[in-house]
């Protein structure tokens, strides 16, 4: 797929399931949010070069929710999609839901939104497809995110 094409939320989501095991946890048996956040740079990595089609940083961080802590014993499960797509970046929004490996019902404990940028072999920004929308919440996903662009950029200008 070369620059021009257009790729679909579809195309390029991702996911990941994970046992949590004593390795990953704190002295209080909760999995440490670092465990979590290694997992969801990797899911959004593969989400990020499945639409650019080329190597891809992560650039920032907007935000991470730890929304219910998360256990030894929990299967989780990180689901990445790309939201939003500007000339070189583009931001993946990752839901993280986990259950008891013994079973139960599934709990959304976190999200993350990050911003991606695709480059070249000597690490310089290169476009990345547009993003093909297909429904109504691919359209407001795709708004949320261009407002959130829009607010990165304005909090890196120097203030007057």
């Amino acid at each position: 797929m070369d620059g021009g094409s257009r790729a679909g939320v579809e195309h390029s989501r991702a996911s990941v399931v994970r046992l949590m095991v004593p390795t990953d946890a704190n002295f209080t048996g909760n999995v440490f949010g670092g465990a979590i956040l290694a997992e969801i740079d990797r899911v959004e990595y593969v989400t990020a070069i499945r639409h650019a089609k080329a190597t891809c940083v992560t650039a920032s961080i907007d935000r991470v929710d730890f929304l219910q802590p998360v256990h030894v014993g929990d299967v989780v499960d990180f689901d990445a999609r790309v939201t939003w797509v500007g000339r070189t970046s583009m931001e993946v929004w990752v839901r993280v839901s986990a259950e008891p490996a013994s079973g139960g019902s599934s709990r959304l404990v976190g999200e993350a939104f990050v911003t991606m940028v695709a480059v070249d072999p000597a690490g310089r920004p290169i476009p990345v497809p547009p993003l093909e929308l297909a429904t109504d919440e691919e359209r407001r996903r795709f708004e949320e995110g261009r407002r959130r662009s829009e607010a990165r950029a304005s909090s890196r200008r120097p203030s007057a």
